[in-house]
């Protein structure tokens, strides 16, 4: 009888030890979320027409996931003075035989006037949470800040995101190319870059003002292979190492006011212990100023995620 309520204790307190050991692991593990279309299994194609005068081709413009996407991309349809031109950066591919992933890269575009003229334009392909006016014009060309309402609304606090990525990252000459007929050489090294940044925003006489929350910047190399599940971590408040992406900015990002205008995002300060009202989760083929890189460097990436540690 002693023997058996021994055995009853001891099977009661394996059962305990077995149920806190998997409950601590359950909630010790951290949760990880895809980010909406963040797989690039969903894509949707416009057809477009050029203009005759610079050919009169038929071009897709790709676009990621469908109405409801987070996702908006470098790629654009231009109309300026009347002439219809399509620039594609960005585009869906193939990842084994029954995936896809995007491939974001650099483009030196040439266009052809007349059969007479040569206009060349740097693309930098690129993605991004946020939403690109569907034509853009002579303004946007100028500033290209002024196409897109970056970051989308967001208040959770993640610990990183993860994603599975690959480049082909060249150590060759960096050339400025604004639709001019020549194109200018460059000093410095372009390479493919993941910027996450978490904002606390408000509106004060339509002006858009903002706490940096949290951020995140890595600066892609070349690779041999895809490179899977790599963890980028998100820093909160102040980071230790400031570059031009983990500095605050007043003048790099854009956004709708509440009056429907285009506005700066001025940020303020770091505040790592607020809630984020928005977050710009940005990849692309280049790290440098708009116009500006290194033609044909090439990343690919896929199953974009964030990860919690709850």
């Amino acid at each position: 009888m002693k023997e058996n309520k021994i055995l009853i204790v001891a099977i009661f307190g394996f059962t305990l030890i077995t149920l806190l050991f998997v409950t601590c692991n359950m909630y010790g593990k951290n949760r990880i979320e895809l980010i909406p279309f963040g797989d690039f299994e969903t894509w949707e194609i416009q057809e477009i027409k050029e203009s005759g005068i610079i050919g009169g081709n038929t071009k897709s413009l790709y676009k990621i996931g469908d109405q409801t996407s987070p996702w908006g991309t470098s790629n654009a349809h231009a109309k300026v003075s009347g002439i219809d031109k399509v620039s594609n950066s960005v585009r869906k591919s193939q990842r084994g035989d029954n995936n896809s992933c995007c491939r974001l890269m650099t483009k030196l575009e040439v266009v052809n006037a007349i059969g007479v003229l040569n206009f060349k334009a740097l693309a930098t392909g690129s993605i991004f949470t946020g939403k690109k006016m569907e034509i853009v014009g002579m303004e946007q060309s100028k500033d290209p800040a002024s196409a897109i309402d970056m970051g989308i609304p967001f208040t959770q606090k993640p610990t990183a995101l993860i994603l599975d990525y690959k480049a082909t990252i060249q150590d060759k000459q960096v050339v400025f190319a604004n639709a001019g007929l020549k194109t200018k050489d460059v000093e410095g090294k372009d390479r493919g870059q993941v910027v996450v940044i978490l904002q606390h925003r408000w509106e004060e006489d339509g002006h858009v003002y903002a706490y940096r929350v949290g951020t995140a910047h890595y600066l892609i190399e070349n690779t041999e292979d895809w490179i899977n599940d790599f963890r980028i971590p998100i820093e909160y408040g102040k980071v230790k190492e400031i570059n031009e992406f983990k500095a605050l900015s007043r003048t790099r990002h854009k956004t709708h006011n509440s009056k429907g205008k285009m506005v700066y995002i001025e940020e303020e300060d770091w505040k790592g212990d607020i809630t984020p009202t928005h977050i710009i989760i940005q990849i692309s083929s280049g790290c440098m100023e708009a116009f500006t890189g290194c033609p044909n460097n090439t990343v690919w990436c896929d199953n974009i995620r964030l990860e919690y540690n709850d």
